[in-house]
This record gives C-alpha cells, structure tokens and sequence, in this order.
C-alpha cells in the first residue's frame, strides 16, 4: 500500500515537470524580435511573433528589479486589463514570467499616434473629430459600466488600430485605472495636470466623471490644435483648470460649429454633478446627429499640433504624485498669487524644462505668439 502511494506521488510529480514543460514551449512560441520604444518609466516594449500562427504581438517587458515599489501599479494595469474586453481598448492577451523579467503580451496596434495621423492628413473636419471621440466615448462609457475608471485618458494613449484611413482608434495605457469601490469615490491625485478635472487638483474626492472631463480637453485640442488651459508658471496653469478657465478663441474657433463648442463645454464643467456623463455625451448631437461640420480644417489643426505637442514632450514619464508635490510647493489655494498676465499660446517645439518633466502631458508653454482677435 505505502508503494502505491509512493508510485502515485511519482506519477503526480511526472504530471506537474510534464505541465512546466508544456507551459515552457507555450513560452518559446513567442519570440522578440526588435524593440519598438520606450514606455514609462520602467517598462519597454518590442515586437514580436507567435511561431505557429505567425500573428504580431506588442510585448511590454518589464525588468523584475524595477518593479521594487512599484508593484501595485502593473498588479492594477494587470487586474484592469484582465477584466476589459472592447474592440477600442488594446488587449491583454496572456502574462508570461521569467525570473528576471514579466511580459505582457498585449494586442498590436500599428496604426500610429492620434496627433501624427491628423498631421499626416491632407482632409480633417468636424466629423472627423466627432467620430474619433465617439469611440473613446464607447469605450469608457464601456469602462465605467464595468466600474473601472481610466483616469489618465489623453491623446498619447489614444492609438490608431491599423495605418488604413477608415481603422478604429483604440485606448491604451491603464496603469493608473482604478476600479471603483462601493462608494464610487477615489481621492488619489493621479493624472497628467492638462487633462486632469479640477476636483483632482483641488484633492477633493472624484468619481468616473474626472474621465469625462478628459474626454472634454481632448475634443477641444482635436478641433483646433493646442490645449484649452496654457501657462509658463505652474500655478497659474493649475488655477485656470480650478476655475474652468477656458475660451474658444478667435480666430482658431471661428470655423467650429456652436454644436461641438457646446458638447466641449458640457464636459468640462467644473462642477462634476452637472458635467455630462459618457451616456449623455454619445446623445449629444455633434456625436449622435449630424451637427458636426464637413469642413475641412486640417491647415489650422495640424500646424497648431505641431507648434503646440512635440513627440519628446509624449514620451515623458509621469510620476502621479508629482502633481499634488508640485502644488503644495507652489502652496495653491488661498495663497494663491491672482496676479500677472494670462500666458500666450506655445510657438515651436516644447522643451522639457526641469521643472516640469515629473509632470508630463502637454502642459509646457515656451515663446510668445499674438492671440488672434
């Protein structure tokens, strides 16, 4: 009897390396094969091939020793990305682990970044816009659905599907995605400060409307090219997105339909119970009717994108405490300095200033151009 059990233990444990060994050629099946860009700040990713199916994967890689204090963020990328299943949202397809590495295997988007195909473009128009942002509406109303709030949704992490003109856009990046606990309320200040809705900077509780309010800003700087809230010292840049402080400016906005100035400013409303929800946004007639205009303003957009956003500015890292550090700094609040001049739109490429590469995004203003009247 002892002999038969020790042979079933035998056999057990023939099972288990015979498991290890399958799940080893599961990992061989997949091969690196060059390295695609830098992501984050202790992530990269490179392309590669599943040997049967021959089909392309985009694989984050993730040094072990560089996840030391880091855990919770990719544990919550993982949890997110394991829960979420849209065709706008870039796909988790499995999880791989070496002993010095771990490896998302995610979905391959090759379509590029959202600014460079607008500036690729010959024909850009309000329906165009419209189209783009009803998507990321889909997916994030998607996404609150399933009590998941993305919380740092802007243009770098909205990639195109594929190179063909008609591809779908698709969201990306979820490291700093919450799910929502049972009181639908977070107060973690997490964000890119461009983008991020008024109640975060203020560090007062939020819910999945800080999302909408992103959406907003993106809609914003899609039909006319350079963000809605703009300024060289830090804390003026941050009171402006406190108060909502935002213009549709002559003569950038003077080709915009009232219909698309009126969705922008239905989600970003500083009072976050009366700002639009994704359901009332995909309702809104510049998404859902036929308000958005066909007129072609590809040559004001596009040379806006590109004095305004320069690709180093996107790769930027952002550490998400950074800006509630920065703002105790700058001692924002009713010690705030009301004085001084609105700033000027950015001319020319940004340059990271020391002062601001912790925060990341789109905020750097640097130069001076006369607004339009």
């Amino acid at each position: 009897r002892e002999r038969e059990r020790e042979r079933e233990r035998e056999r057990e444990r023939e099972r288990e390396r015979e498991r290890e060994r399958e799940r080893e050629r599961e990992r061989e099946r997949t091969i690196a094969l060059a390295p695609e860009e830098d992501l984050g700040a202790f992530s990269e990713v490179i392309l590669a091939q599943d040997r049967l199916s021959g089909r392309m994967y985009a694989v984050k890689c993730i040094p072990k020793k560089a996840l030391k204090g880091k855990e919770s963020s990719i544990e919550n990328e993982i949890a997110v990305l394991r829960r979420i299943k849209h065709e706008n949202i870039v796909a988790l397809e499995d999880i791989y682990e070496s002993p010095d590495h771990l490896y998302l295997i995610m979905q391959l988007v090759s379509g590029g970044e959202l600014f460079d195909r607008i500036v690729e473009k010959g024909f850009y128009t309000e329906k165009d816009a419209s189209t783009l942002i009803r998507q990321v509406l889909d997916a994030v109303s998607y996404l609150h659905q399933m009590g998941i709030v993305h919380r740092d949704l802007k243009p770098e992490n909205l990639l195109y599907f594929n190179p063909l003109d008609e591809s779908k856009i698709m969201i990306s990046d979820f490291g700093l995605s919450k799910m929502e606990g049972s009181g639908d309320v977070m107060s973690t200040a997490c964000g890119t400060p461009g983008y991020v809705a008024p109640e975060v900077l203020a560090q007062k509780p939020y819910s999945k409307a800080v999302d909408c309010w992103s959406i907003g800003v993106i809609a914003y700087i899609l039909l006319c090219g350079y963000p809605p809230f703009y300024d060289e010292n830090d804390s003026k840049l941050f009171e402006q997105i406190l108060k909502a402080d935002y213009e549709f400016d002559a003569p950038y906005w003077d080709d915009i339909s009232d219909s698309a100035k009126d969705f922008i400013s239905s989600l970003m409303e500083k009072e976050p119970t009366l700002r639009f929800t994704c359901e009332q946004a995909l309702r809104h007639p510049w998404i859902a009717g036929d308000t958005a205009l066909s007129k072609n303003i590809h040559e004001s957009v596009s040379r806006q994108i590109k004095k305004n956003f320069a690709k180093s500015k996107w790769r930027q890292a952002f550490n998400a405490t950074a800006v509630v550090r920065h703002m105790r700094r700058l001692q924002l609040g009713s010690s705030m300095d009301g004085g001084g001049r609105r700033g000027t739109r950015p001319q020319g490429p940004l340059t990271p200033d020391p002062a601001g590469d912790q925060l990341g995004g789109h905020r750097a203003v640097r130069g001076e151009r006369e607004r339009g009247r």
